[in-house]
C-alpha cells in the first residue's frame, strides 16, 4: 500500500510521498530478487515467473502505456476545465473519466469534489467505475474482457452517481474549505538514468511477447547452444524492472499523478510498479503449491460463493497492487469473471488517497456506495452467467 501524507497550509493540500515507504520496497525487492539467484528448486520456480512475467505481461503493459500516455501528452486535454464548463453532465463524465486505465482520470475528478466542484454523485461515479492500473494488465492481456469491463463498470458507474445525486442534496458531504490541491512535484529521479537500458531490454521483449502469443516456438531461439535468448531478456528485463521499482524514490501514487515528469519516465515507473506485483502475483501461487501441493482450482470452485466477496472486499484496500494480484489471478483462471467485475467495481485504485486525506466521511461513505453494485452486480453475473 501507497504511503501518503498531506500538508495544508494556507487552505492549499499538498501531497507527499511518505519515505517509509523505500523500506517496504527495498524489502519486497531484495526478497524477489535474491530468491531468484538461488540455485535451488525455488530458484528455477522463481526465475520462470520472473520470465513468464515479463515476456507475458509486462512488456503488453509497457505497450499500452506508451499509447494512452502519449495520447495524453500529445492532446494535453484540460480535465479540470472541461469539468467547470460541463456541470450538468459531471456524473458520465466523472465514469469515463475514472473507466479511463491507470488512476490518472479519477484523481482529476477526487480533487474537485475535494474543490467543492463536483457532486457526491460524481465521486461515487467515478469510484465505482476506476479500476486503476489493473486496466493496463487486464488490457494486454485479454482485451476483450478488459472492453466488457469497461462497459459494465461505466454502466454502473452512471447509474450509481444519479441514484445518489437523487437521494442527497447538492452539498452532500463536500468539504468545508475550500482547498487547492496540489502534488509534490519531482521531475527526475537518479533511477532514471536507467531508462534507456530498460528500453533496449523493453523492445526485444516486446518481439517475444508478441511472438509467444501468437504460439511461436520462442525457446528456438538460441544465441550459443542451450542457451535461450528469450529467457535471458525476459529475466533481465523482470530484475531490472524490480529494481528499478525498488529504488525508485517516487511512490506509485506520485507516479500515476505526476504529470510534470517526462513521457519515457512515466512509462517506465508505472511499468516497473504493475511488473512487480504481477510477479508477486504469480510467485504467490507457485509458492503456494510448492510448499502445500493444494489445487487451487480445486479450492476455488469448493469456496466459489465466496470468491466474488474476496475480491470485492480487496477491491476496497486502497493502492493498485492487490487490485493487480486480482486481476492476475482471474488472467490465469483461478477466479471467475464475475469476481474481477466485483473487484473492477468496488476497486478504487490511488484515486482513493487524497479522498482519505481530506474528506475521510466522504471516501468511506463513497466507498460503501460502490460495495453495493459490486455485490449486485458480480453475483447477478455469476448466478445468470457461470
Amino acid at each position: 500500500m501507497n504511503a501518503l501524507f498531506s500538508v495544508i497550509k494556507n487552505n492549499k493540500a499538498i501531497f507527499i510521498a511518505n519515505d517509509a515507504r523505500l523500506i517496504k520496497k527495498c524489502l519486497l525487492g531484495f526478497l524477489i530478487l535474491s530468491f531468484s539467484f538461488q540455485s535451488s528448486e525455488i530458484g528455477l520456480i522463481v526465475r520462470q515467473v520472473l520470465v513468464d512475467a515479463y515476456l507475458q505481461v509486462s512488456v503488453f503493459v509497457g505497450f499500452t502505456l506508451f499509447l494512452f500516455i502519449g495520447l495524453d501528452v500529445l492532446t494535453g486535454f484540460n480535465v479540470e476545465r472541461f469539468l467547470k464548463k460541463t456541470k450538468k453532465f459531471h456524473v458520465p463524465i466523472s465514469t469515463l473519466l475514472g473507466a479511463l486505465p491507470g488512476c490518472g482520470g479519477a484523481i482529476i475528478v477526487v480533487t474537485q469534489f475535494i474543490q467543492g466542484r463536483i457532486s457526491f454523485g460524481s465521486l461515487v461515479a467515478v469510484l465505482t467505475s476506476t479500476m486503476g492500473d489493473a486496466a493496463f494488465l487486464l488490457l494486454s492481456q485479454s482485451p476483450i474482457d478488459g472492453m466488457h469491463i469497461f462497459m459494465i463498470a461505466c454502466t454502473t458507474g452512471i447509474i450509481t452517481g444519479y441514484l445518489v445525486d437523487f437521494c442527497h442534496h447538492s452539498n452532500y458531504l463536500k468539504v468545508k474549505k475550500n482547498f487547492k490541491v496540489e502534488f509534490e512535484k519531482i521531475e527526475r529521479t537518479f533511477i532514471s538514468r536507467l531508462n534507456y537500458i530498460w528500453l533496449i531490454i523493453f523492445f526485444p521483449g516486446f518481439v517475444f511477447g508478441v511472438m509467444s502469443a501468437f504460439q511461436f516456438d520462442i525457446h528456438k531461439f538460441t544465441i550459443l547452444k542451450n542457451f535461450n535468448s528469450a529467457e535471458l531478456i525476459g529475466s533481465i528485463g523482470a530484475i531490472i524492472s524490480i529494481f528499478m521499482w525498488t529504488l525508485n524514490p517516487l511512490s506509485d501514487f506520485q507516479c500515476s499523478t505526476e504529470k510534470s515528469r517526462n513521457f519515457l519516465s512515466r512509462v517506465i515507473d508505472v511499468t516497473n510498479f504493475v511488473t512487480t506485483w504481477v510477479v508477486c502475483g504469480f510467485l504467490f501461487y507457485e509458492l503456494l503449491l510448492y510448499f502445500s501441493d493444494i489445487d487451487l482450482k480445486s479450492l476455488f470452485q469448493v469456496w466459489n460463493i465466496f470468491i466474488p466477496l474476496i475480491a470485492i472486499l480487496f477491491g476496497f484496500i486502497p493502492g493498485c497492487g492487490p487490485q493487480i494480484v486480482i486481476t492476475t489471478f482471474y488472467l490465469n483462471g483461478y477466479i471467475p469473471f464475475s469476481a474481477e467485475i466485483g473487484n473492477a467495481i468496488s476497486n478504487d485504485g490511488d484515486a482513493l488517497f487524497p479522498a482519505i486525506a481530506l474528506a475521510p466521511k466522504a471516501a468511506i461513505y463513497a466507498t460503501f456506495y460502490s460495495g453495493l453494485p459490486a455485490i449486485l452486480i458480480a453475483y447477478s453475473y455469476m448466478y445468470f452467467f457461470e
